[in-house]
């Protein structure tokens, strides 16, 4: 069985060919970048012959892009896309739909009817599985929901303090997302320590991140919320924040409603506290290490709220067994994992500092006499998600 899984971005697409039967093995993989740019990237690798393509290119839409994928997954990979089962995408929100779904027209209809609270997500995903649709009509596409992993969490997590007719009415609760990221962290964890009766903080940190309290195998509570605008700060949105801040930029401050939205998700987190050095943690690293004191603030604050949903969560699971950390920034920045940790000696959880900053990915990072585990992994969605498509077909 050989299942296509495709990563879409506003500007980018992301894809691997997985051959499940083969030990799921990865056939060839690559990506497409600036999509609707004048200028776009392309790269490719065929893991079975070696050759590899890495150019420039003209990508208008996702349309052209999914073009170049499907001509390069045919020069020796396969003989004829009909090869391909289904194609499997780790999808984010929809109204009243989670889980995994084969995408018909009304599961997209549900996506849409969440653009308003997934703005940068669903509405290149909705246009991206349609021109897959109509490229591949023959093809089951599939998509994993990312809310599935925290659809049991219980009603004092997930709902929120205003009338109650209203979160009825209209689906208003705290969904979170990155579960595909999140569930393979608590999996690694469960292995990795031979339990399943385990408290666990997974930390999902990359442009866009969250936190999540595993219990059992269970999401108990999670930072994001019926949006992706909750939670720990993010490359450039802004995460928790009184919104009566919103009232008063429109009402006091003379912004529109439209500028303040943009605000938040386009120019707040990591960028607007930096002061617009950067959206990218690494930029903001650097120019602090080079004295940039609201760089160095920005990661100070971006810690410190990891920190405390690290502590808020060990409280609500009554203790915690291990902290694991993925995504780019959990994988690379040792300094993050750092400070997220410093003076949780209280909860048993002790780092070593030359693991931590040597870290490769599948790592143990605690000290020896740290009661709590602290991994590093390489978290990897795509096989989650192909997982639960080749589930979904062989039922």
């Amino acid at each position: 069985m050989k299942i296509l899984i495709c990563n879409v971005g506003s500007t980018s697409l992301k894809y691997q060919l997985f051959d499940m039967d083969a030990g799921e093995k990865v056939l060839c993989a690559g990506g497409a970048e600036r999509v609707g740019a004048a200028k776009s990237l392309f790269y490719h690798k065929n893991n079975l012959t070696g050759d590899a393509v890495h150019q420039e290119a003209v990508f208008p839409t996702h349309r052209e892009a999914i073009c170049a994928m499907l001509e390069q997954i045919l020069c020796g990979c396969l003989e004829s896309l009909l090869d391909i089962s289904c194609v499997g995408f780790k999808v984010v929100h929809a109204k009243g739909v989670t889980g995994v779904q084969y995408l018909t027209e009304d599961v997209l209809r549900a996506m849409a009817d969440f653009n308003s609270v997934a703005p940068a997500h669903n509405p290149p995903y909705i246009a991206a599985i349609r021109q897959f649709k109509n490229l591949m009509p023959d093809t089951p596409m599939i998509g994993s929901f990312e809310t599935a992993f925290h659809a049991n969490m219980p009603p004092e997590a997930y709902l929120y303090p205003i009338p109650l007719e209203l979160s009825k009415e209209h689906a208003i609760r705290r969904y979170g997302f990155h579960g595909a990221s999140l569930e393979y962290l608590s999996t690694f964890a469960a292995k990795e320590m031979g339990r399943e009766d385990l408290k666990l903080v997974c930390c999902h940190l990359g442009g866009s991140g969250s936190l999540c309290a595993v219990k059992d195998g269970v999401s108990i509570d999670t930072t994001m919320g019926m949006g992706l605008q909750c939670g720990v700060l993010q490359n450039n949105r802004a995460g928790d924040m009184d919104p009566y801040i919103i009232f008063h930029l429109v009402e006091e401050c003379g912004m529109t409603l439209d500028e303040v939205k943009t605000m938040l998700q386009t120019k707040s987190g990591l960028y607007g506290l930096s002061g617009g050095v950067s959206n990218d943690l690494r930029d903001i690293q650097e120019a602090a290490d080079n004295g940039n004191e609201d760089c160095q603030n920005a990661i100070k604050a971006y810690a410190y709220g990891i920190k405390k949903y690290i502590g808020a969560y060990a409280a609500a699971m009554g203790g915690v067994d291990a902290i694991v950390f993925g995504g780019g920034i959990g994988r690379k920045s040792d300094r993050v994992r750092a400070l997220s940790l410093e003076n949780l000696e209280f909860l048993g959880v002790e780092l070593d500092a030359d693991k931590n900053a040597n870290a490769n990915g599948g790592d143990d990072i605690s000290a020896a006499g740290s009661k709590v585990r602290i991994y590093v992994v390489d978290t990897n969605e795509e096989i989650v998600v192909a997982r639960k498509a080749k589930a979904l077909l062989e039922q």
